[in-house]
């Protein structure tokens, strides 16, 4: 073979290799359509993933509230024990130590809190009844177990 007519091989490779399917020139890139269904399905993905990320904020939330209400009914009978009086309010616990401060209600995101009052006491020598238990005020119900978060 002389120069010429490897030139020209090499002219006609190039050509088979740039025409695809029914003649027409193959491209490196991506059709509308392909760029169409995988846009799609990164938005199904990406919506999976937010009502996932949706739940795990809820659950703890949840969790949150659960501890605050123990740490909070704790510091009740640890004050009511302690002073031989049950505490008046929230801000009583607080103003005497037996907690730093009155905790946000993760659920309503405010410090409403909403006191039980009643007439127990906790100890013979306990001399004044008061506040006795401590609940949410949010009147919403639990996604996953369907109580409402005002009677935990």
């Amino acid at each position: 073979m002389n120069g010429k007519t490897l030139g020209m091989r090499r002219g006609m490779e190039r050509k088979a290799v740039l025409v695809g399917r029914g003649g027409r020139r193959a491209s490196g890139g991506f059709t509308l359509i392909e760029l169409m269904i995988v846009i799609a399905i990164i938005f199904i993905l990406l919506g999976l993933a937010a009502g996932r990320y949706d739940m795990t904020i809820q659950r703890s939330r949840e969790a949150v509230l659960k501890h605050d209400l123990q740490v909070m009914r704790e510091a009740i009978d640890n004050f009511t024990l302690d002073k031989q009086a049950a505490p008046q309010s929230l801000d009583d616990l607080q103003q005497a130590g037996y907690l730093r401060e009155v905790p946000v209600d993760p659920i309503t995101q405010a410090k409403d809190w909403d006191p039980a009052f009643d007439n127990i006491v906790l100890s013979p020598e306990q001399v004044t009844t008061g506040m006795v238990d401590v609940h949410s005020h949010s009147s919403l119900t639990s996604r996953f177990d369907g109580t409402a978060y005002n009677t935990w």
